[in-house]
C-alpha cells in the first residue's frame, strides 16, 4: 500500500460497491433444492436479457448448476435480510435450508428443475448459456427466460412498484436498506418548466 496525495492506492481487488444481495434457487436432477446466497451478479445483456452470477466450484449448489444448467435469482428485502444472510454462512450439505427459514419453494414458469422462493418479490428465471472458469469464481451467464413478480407490488394502474418492496443492497461487508429516492432516470437532463 502507497500514499498518493491523501489518497491510498491498494493492491487490485473488488471494491464495486454497493452490489443486489441475491438468493439463488437450484436444484439437481433428483430434485434436490437448495438456496445460496450471492453477491457477485448483475446484467450482462438487454436483448436478450441476460445476467450472469459468479460462484466458487466448492460451494454445494454447483454442482446443481453444472448437472442442470438452472437457477433462479430472487432479489432479496429487509424483511428477507436474515434468510439471505443465514443461506450465505451455512451449507446445503448439512442443513435444509428451505426448511431451517420456512421458505416456499415455487414451481419456475420456464424451467424443469430450480424453483422459486415465493417470499421473494422478483423471481428471475435462469438458463446458463455457457460456463467460464475464471480462478476462484466461475462465472454462470445466463438468459432471462420468464421474470415472476409479486402482485402485491402491482398498482391499479399496471405499474410494477418494485422499490416499495424493502430492497436490499450488499456493500463492503454490511447488508444495506437502499434509503430515499433522489432522481429518476433521465431526470438531470430533464427540461425544467419555467417559473
Amino acid at each position: 500500500m502507497r500514499s498518493t496525495k491523501g489518497r491510498q492506492v491498494w493492491r487490485p481487488g473488488n471494491m464495486l460497491y454497493p452490489l443486489p444481495a441475491v438468493m439463488v434457487s437450484a436444484a439437481d436432477l433428483q430434485g434436490e433444492a437448495n438456496i445460496l446466497t450471492v453477491a457477485w451478479t448483475g446484467t450482462v445483456c438487454s436483448d436478450p436479457a441476460m445476467l450472469y452470477i459468479s460462484v466458487r466450484p466448492e460451494r454445494y449448489s454447483y454442482h446443481m448448476l453444472k448437472e442442470t444448467g438452472e437457477f433462479v435469482v430472487n432479489l432479496t428485502t429487509e424483511k428477507l435480510a436474515y434468510a439471505a444472510d443465514w443461506c450465505g454462512v451455512r451449507s446445503g450439505r448439512d442443513v435444509d435450508k428451505w426448511k431451517e427459514l420456512n421458505l416456499t419453494k415455487g414451481k419456475a414458469e420456464k424451467l424443469d428443475h430450480a424453483p422459486v422462493i415465493l417470499e421473494s418479490p422478483v423471481n428471475i428465471e435462469c438458463r446458463v448459456t455457457e460456463v467460464k472458469e475464471l480462478g476462484t469464481h466461475h462465472m454462470f451467464l445466463a438468459e432471462v427466460m420468464a421474470v415472476q413478480v409479486d402482485e402485491r407490488y402491482m398498482k391499479k394502474s399496471g405499474k410494477f412498484e418494485l422499490n416499495s418492496a424493502g430492497l436490499l443492497a450488499y456493500s463492503h461487508g454490511e447488508y444495506r436498506s437502499l434509503g430515499d429516492r433522489i432522481g429518476r432516470f433521465g431526470w438531470s437532463v430533464k427540461k425544467r418548466m419555467p417559473s
